[in-house]
């Protein structure tokens, strides 16, 4: 079963027309397959120390000598199975062994397995991407592959298409993308992915075959011991993500292990850890016109908005009944939010006053997915664990609904508005890759 938890879109005009190819040369690859496998090993020893653990045994230390030996063993097994010694010098119509050959041919028309030559080229239509398209990105779950679907979307045309797919190495749970380099301090075209490690993976949008992230903020922890986050960044899942588009440098994060992060991607570290959360942080949402405002949600059922230049000390919190599952601010009315629960209510709140201004009971299940379009105002978007897509009109404070259907995809997690199309969302679901609505 496809499981399509996140999806986020790319504006038009920022994405290359033509995307650049990974090249890989025989060092990357190497050490591509060795971090592979020293990953993999500590997966392995990790499962192991847990066993023992649990039966009451004390792992034996390891032998300095024998460790060495064993990565001496372990880099000679990789030159010889994968038979980089004679990299470089294989020809050009050899393709290499293994996962050399995924990233080898520049155009699949140098692959002698190839056997369609000529029907495909790089410079196609369809490989080019138009001033006129919006990319989506949306974070998929097959069995036990993870990765990242680009689609194509030109309203025009009325074309969704996949341009190419992002491997990762666990289950997305928020995507956000940024027009921010991380590497170069300059505009951009990439996606910050949280996932169930304690990790941000930051990938080039402008880059197919891409084979690791462009960074990585945070690092995994061998132990969770603790729930509090580092000074490193998180300990637990990243379950959301939102980019300050005011300070491009600044990306939000909200975390299973309670807390909110503010990092500076220029520097590649947490600037300040948010920790008013009494349970996980579900959802983070910066405000978008005042740039030192941060929206957020948690499991302890509140709703907290927050002055960044002092965020532990200056916030304002709003107890609700159920569990928070998205916040959103109303670009129409900057100065009120929207919060849904894990009882499928919808609450709507001016952040000047304490009370709501109105509450919708909008799904018989959770509200997993709650977007507006960004030109018509009271148009509102909801997505549910029952299955459900609505459409509401919410002007006036007097919701009323407009349209449901049952698309067919199971449980429903999210939808997003189309930056320029304001009556096209993207929602994604458990049975099928990408749905949009009109």
């Amino acid at each position: 079963m496809n499981i399509v938890p996140c999806v986020s879109w790319v504006k038009r005009g920022v994405s290359k027309a033509k995307p650049d190819r990974v090249q890989l040369d025989k060092d990357d690859l190497k050490r591509l397959i060795e971090e592979a496998k020293e990953n993999l090993d500590e997966h392995l020893e990790e499962e192991e120390d847990d066993e023992q653990e649990t039966d009451g045994a004390t792992a034996s230390k390891t032998n300095p000598v024998g460790k060495r030996n064993h990565d001496e063993e372990m880099e000679e097994d990789v030159v010889a199975k994968y038979n980089l010694d004679d990299y470089d010098e294989e020809d050009e119509s050899e393709a290499l062994a293994g996962i050399g050959n995924l990233a080898y041919f520049a155009s699949p028309d140098d692959d002698p397995y190839f056997t369609t030559k000529g029907e495909y080229d790089s410079d196609d239509e369809d490989f080019e991407i138009k001033a006129t398209d919006n990319l989506i990105v949306a974070g998929k779950a097959e069995k036990d592959v993870c990765s990242l679907e680009i689609y194509v979307y030109n309203e025009d045309n009325a074309n969704l298409y996949i341009h190419h797919d992002i491997m990762i190495s666990s289950f997305p749970l928020a995507v956000e993308w940024m027009n921010f380099d991380v590497g170069e301090d300059k505009p951009g075209s990439f996606v910050a992915v949280g996932s169930m490690e304690p990790v941000i993976e930051i990938w080039d949008l402008d880059v197919v075959d891409s084979l690791e992230p462009v960074t990585v903020l945070g690092q995994k922890a061998k132990k969770k011991k603790s729930k509090k986050a580092s000074g490193h960044g998180h300990t637990d899942a990243v379950l959301d993500l939102s980019w300050n588009s005011a300070v491009r440098n600044v990306l939000a994060s909200a975390s299973a292990d309670f807390t909110v992060a503010l990092w500076n991607l220029t520097e590649g570290k947490v600037v300040t850890s948010i920790t008013q959360h009494k349970e996980k942080a579900q959802c983070v949402k910066w405000h978008p016109f005042e740039q030192q405002t941060l929206l957020s949600g948690s499991f302890d059922n509140t709703a907290k908005v927050y002055d960044c230049r002092n965020p532990n000390s200056t916030y304002k919190s709003w107890d609700l009944n159920g569990e928070i599952e998205r916040v959103l601010w109303d670009t129409h009315k900057p100065f009120n939010f929207y919060a849904s629960t894990d009882k499928g209510v919808i609450y709507y709140i001016d952040s000047r006053m304490d009370k709501q201004l109105f509450t919708l009971s909008a799904h018989d299940e959770a509200v997993t997915g709650i977007s507006q379009s960004y030109k018509v105002p009271g148009l509102l978007v909801t997505t549910s664990s029952d299955k459900m897509f609505k459409v509401w009109d919410v002007q006036d404070n007097k919701p009323s609904l407009v349209l449901e259907r049952n698309l067919k995809m199971g449980q429903l997690y999210c939808s997003e508005c189309c930056p320029e199309a304001p009556f096209v969302f993207a929602m994604v679901g458990m049975e099928r890759n990408e749905g949009l609505g009109h």
